[in-house]
């Protein structure tokens, strides 16, 4: 019998946007591994940004990817950091429907230095600041039941995303958690594990020990195989003697939310004085979305109905 043994049928499949669920089946522990390669791109040709940065924003594509398997209900789950370096936020987020997108965004005050731009980690590029994890139930009407909005901040005191998400995991939910991220500009890749709640019918010693012998197997992989094997045949070589088993995987996709029914909600959420000077200035009004550069022109007779009544042109 293989070690890794899958529960779904049919012919392998490449491993470009896919987020694959595993078990081992004789300990407490699961584990995810997630490769984003179209959406991926996708997301960095509206972010012009320095190799450092790209990688970067991968790696936080494909933590929020890993993140998502927790969404039980219609919602997005969103991963930011913000700190005072020479980027001051950096986002991406997914939600219930396997949908990513992300963003950064510079300092304005503070210039990036060549070694920053090539070879820069979190640490480097953000400097002091905070990680924080939002879970935003999808709004509803009539939906019966409150689904309340969930955030959790964590200082960013590891150098990587993977340390400063592991620390999360220990502290808000006590469970030993292990990341691998790993990017290129074609790829990225994440390996995630974690040790589940003690059931009735494990030994904890047994737990333990196995938990070492997984993670220390994990510790051996490398940049290259993260992104340049498909999740089976990585899979299979990292743990070929544990009882794994490999679940039906979850395609992703980029994915914007933005819409003019959206950029006009928010020109209400201007003010009117404010419009009012826009459009005197300029005649009318453009918003652009800075996750996929989509445009939408409002014209100030646009503007007027939207607001109900004349605005100074």
């Amino acid at each position: 019998m293989r070690a890794i043994e899958f529960i779904f049928k049919g012919s392998p499949m490449t491993s470009n946007d896919l987020l694959h669920r595993f078990l081992f089946d004789d300990c407490d522990i699961r584990g995810e591994i997630i490769t984003l390669g179209d959406s991926y791109r996708e997301v960095l040709s509206h972010n012009q940004q320095p190799p450092a940065i790209r990688q970067l924003l991968g790696e936080f594509l494909a933590a929020v990817g890993l993140l998502s398997s927790t969404l039980k209900f219609d919602g997005k789950i969103i991963l930011q950091a913000r700190g005072d370096g020479a980027i001051s936020t950096i986002m991406a987020e997914c939600n219930f429907h396997q949908n990513l997108r992300g963003i950064v965004r510079a300092n304005a005050d503070i210039e990036l230095s060549d070694q920053q731009a090539n070879q820069g980690s979190l640490r480097d590029l953000l400097g002091n600041g905070v990680l924080v994890i939002t879970i935003e139930p999808q709004r509803r009407e009539n939906f019966e039941g409150k689904l309340e909005r969930y955030q959790g901040i964590v200082p960013m005191e590891a150098d990587d995303l993977a340390g400063c998400l592991e620390d999360y995991f220990q502290q808000s939910e006590q469970l030993a958690t292990r990341l691998w991220l790993a990017a290129d500009d074609q790829t990225v890749t994440g390996l995630f594990v974690q040790a589940l709640p003690q059931q009735l019918n494990t030994n904890p010693e047994d737990n333990q020990d196995r938990w070492k012998t997984i993670t220390t197997l994990a510790d051996t992989v490398t940049a290259e195989e993260l992104c340049g094997l498909d999740h089976p045949t990585l899979l299979h070589r990292l743990f070929h003697e544990q009882p794994l088993r490999l679940f039906e995987p979850n395609q992703l996709r980029f994915s914007c939310s933005c819409s003019r029914e959206r950029s006009a909600s928010a020109l209400l959420t201007i003010g009117r004085d404010e419009v009012e000077e826009l459009l005197i200035e300029k005649g009318s009004i453009d918003i652009d979305c800075q996750f996929c550069n989509q445009h939408y022109h409002f014209s100030a007779e646009e503007v007027r109905k939207l607001l109900g009544g004349d605005v100074l042109h």
